[in-house]
């Protein structure tokens, strides 16, 4: 496991842009495939968006196409999640992930990331 520093969530209005980002203490994430998921309130855990660091092989769940864009910085070791057009269904918790070694796929299940965040809030007023 390696844990997963987040920061960039906060209180905005709809209709606003954040920039969440995910950084490894400890190594990097040459290996991992890395995923943003976000629960609210009495809601399941969902993937958001996912991508191999290694190469950039994206997948985006109905829940992140069109708003979110996943994007990595190979020389800082970070993943971002770009969110824009925000809404008040997106008021959750997000969290980053990390499954080590696990560039063979992009589409892991949440059950087999190894290392999570500690989760930053995102509040979307209307």
């Amino acid at each position: 496991q390696v844990q997963l520093v987040e920061s960039g969530g906060g209180l905005v209005q709809a209709g606003a842009s954040l920039r969440l980002s995910c950084t490894p203490s400890g190594r990097t994430f040459s290996t991992d495939t890395i995923g943003w998921f976000r629960q609210a309130p009495g809601k399941e855990r969902e993937l958001v968006a996912a991508i191999v660091f290694s190469d950039g092989r994206i997948n985006y769940p109905i829940s992140g196409k069109g708003r979110f864009t996943i994007s990595r910085d190979p020389a800082k070791s970070t993943v971002y999640l770009h969110m824009n057009g925000l809404q008040p269904e997106d008021t959750a918790v997000y969290y980053c992930a990390s499954k080590h070694l696990g560039f063979g796929s992009v589409s892991w299940g949440p059950d087999l990331y190894d290392s999570w965040g500690q989760g930053t809030q995102v509040t979307v007023s209307s």
